[in-house]
């Protein structure tokens, strides 16, 4: 039945997030582990884009060397320089320090 009056909205509800206090901040964020931390550093290091830009550009030289065919003595030292280039790409994302 259809009546003069407007029905008024329903009232909103309330957030229920609490509020991140002392006590409550060790039970909301998680406990990273040593490992996990450093796990963390590492991905946050190869995410930049230097790191990233450099080891593309190694990846494909050394794809570059293999679609080119290896034929010759400096074709295998193509090879070695972009395999070095990567692993020293590789191990300096993993034996940096800090950020």
């Amino acid at each position: 039945m259809l009546t003069d009056r407007a029905e008024a909205p329903a009232p909103a509800t309330p957030k229920l997030t609490p509020k991140l206090t002392p006590e409550l901040a060790p039970k909301l964020t998680p406990k990273l582990t040593p490992k996990r931390r450093r796990l963390r550093r590492v991905l946050r290091r190869a995410m930049r884009i230097e790191w990233a830009g450099q080891t593309a550009a190694s990846l494909c030289w050394i794809a570059s060397v293999f679609a080119y065919g290896i034929t010759s003595r400096g074709d295998w030292l193509q090879l070695c320089a972009a395999s070095a280039w990567l692993l020293a790409n590789t191990a300096a994302l993993v034996m940096a320090k800090g950020d």
